[in-house]
């Protein structure tokens, strides 16, 4: 790349990864976990930054890429074990709300993935259903039926908690 072309690479990342970083982390769960997707995400627009420059809405070009990074990150799964010679660090003190926030956490890391990415994208990122589809390379339907679906796990998963269960 040229410098111009890394001018406005800088540029856009810079003013961007606090918000990539949030939808990461809603995503994951993890701080650890949505810093990986960051970088990898970043790397990947360097990479391509020339082709995505060009692109109408860089934003939603770029958290499409976020999002699958994510989705594969969970395809991946087992076979990515962290081998350490020591204990890993322990979780910060609880703060008010960090009980049910870490409750919902919970619940959502057991739900599939796409339905897990399809409700933090309409509930906590506030993405529209069009939106979301468009993130997920997905129909409306699609996203209609996943928060559908999700939600009626996280209504069983959570039971008690929100009020009755059934």
């Amino acid at each position: 790349m040229d410098d111009e072309s890394d001018t406005g690479y800088l540029d856009y990342v810079n003013g961007r990864i606090p918000a990539l970083r949030r939808v990461a982390f809603l995503l994951s769960g993890d701080e650890h976990q949505a810093d990986d997707l960051v970088q990898e995400t970043i790397t990947k627009v360097y990479a391509k930054w020339p082709r995505i420059a060009q692109v109408e809405n860089v934003d939603a070009y770029v958290h499409t890429m976020l999002v699958r990074a994510f989705l594969d990150e969970k395809r991946r799964g087992w076979w990515r074990v962290s081998l350490r010679d020591v204990p890993p660090e322990r979780p910060a003190a609880a703060t008010p709300g960090m009980e049910d926030r870490e409750v919902l956490r919970a619940a959502l890391g057991r739900i599939p993935a796409r339905q897990q990415a399809v409700l933090v994208l309409r509930f906590l990122c506030d993405r529209s259903v069009a939106e979301a589809a468009q993130l997920l390379g997905c129909s409306e339907g699609t996203v209609k039926s996943q928060t559908s679906h999700g939600l009626a796990a996280l209504r069983r998963i959570l039971g008690d908690r929100v009020g009755g269960g059934r």
